[in-house]
């Protein structure tokens, strides 16, 4: 069996479909079925439920794509060695990041690929709890997430502390000095939805001081809630470093306000040498090196 095949296999599984396995593999719909079927016949047993819309692995399938992916992952690091020694970098390092948190990867994957051009770097936004998943899963190298606790089985690397701040619309009614979070609850709120990282640290801000407030609108989308706050319709609570990305609002502090820490994390052991390269960039930028 080939790691081509294999490699074919894993898309699918994680795209959900033939269709969009070959998007992502850059091959027609046809190709990527007859690979699937070649292997099914060398192992004589089916690796996908075609009966719905989707394709779900079957139990089979299932371990077969976490043994393929143990072995792609080996093939890198034999292709990883191999260059290290003729001092070349290459390979390809998958970064999951949550909403919120890309503005600050730029500088970090620029620097990566200027020192190392032979690094392809994939994105893959989620939220906190399905991304960190897949960093158990393999399917992830690093992520860049909210830090609201210990990720269990997980490595963490605190990459920055940020306070919070309330983002308000041009013709909100507060003052510029200090507010309290009892202040902000007076006003319709903006919440971001709850999975979400920002969701969590505002809601446990709001528990700690005991004041309820009223959600009146619920998004999954940053974007969204800054242009609900644009027009007035409710105020809401981001880091300082996101809500600076929108300098027309207005930002106003917080009274004890809630800490945003943000880092990476990564499985225990050791990592590729790509995605030890780009650790080593987040590292330096999160620490403003």
């Amino acid at each position: 069996m080939e790691l081509r095949q294999m490699q074919v296999v894993v898309a699918v599984a994680e795209a959900g479909g033939f269709s969009a396995a070959g998007r992502r593999l850059r091959l027609v719909q046809s190709a990527v079925s007859a690979t699937v079927r070649a292997v099914e016949r060398e192992l004589d047993v089916p690796l996908f439920d075609r009966s719905t819309h989707r394709a779900v692995p079957t139990a089979a399938g299932e371990a077969f794509v976490a043994a393929a992916r143990t072995a792609l992952s080996a093939a890198d690091q034999v292709h990883a060695a191999v260059d290290a020694v003729r001092g070349v970098l290459r390979g390809r390092v998958t970064l999951g990041v949550m909403q919120g948190l890309l503005g600050g990867l730029p500088p970090a994957i620029g620097a990566l690929r200027r020192a190392h051009p032979g690094v392809v770097v994939r994105l893959r936004q989620a939220p906190a709890e399905e991304i960190v998943d897949a960093v158990r899963e393999g399917t992830v190298d690093l992520a860049v997430i909210a830090l609201t606790g210990r990720p269990r089985g997980l490595v963490g690397v605190e990459l920055m502390r940020d306070r919070m701040v309330a983002l308000v619309g041009p013709r909100a009614d507060l003052p510029d000095a200090r507010v309290t979070l009892a202040e902000l609850a007076r006003h319709p709120f903006v919440d971001i939805a709850p999975g979400w990282a920002i969701r969590h640290v505002v809601d446990r801000a709001f528990r700690a001081a005991g004041v309820e407030r009223a959600g009146v609108f619920e998004t999954n989308d940053i974007l969204a809630a800054v242009e609900l706050v644009r027009a007035d319709l409710g105020v809401t609570i981001f880091p300082a470093t996101l809500a600076a990305l929108f300098p027309d609002l207005r930002t106003v502090a917080i009274r004890r306000a809630p800490t945003w820490t943000a880092g990476v994390v990564h499985r225990k052991g050791p990592l590729v040498p790509a995605a030890a390269a780009l650790l080593e960039h987040l590292e330096r930028a999160g620490s403003g090196g």
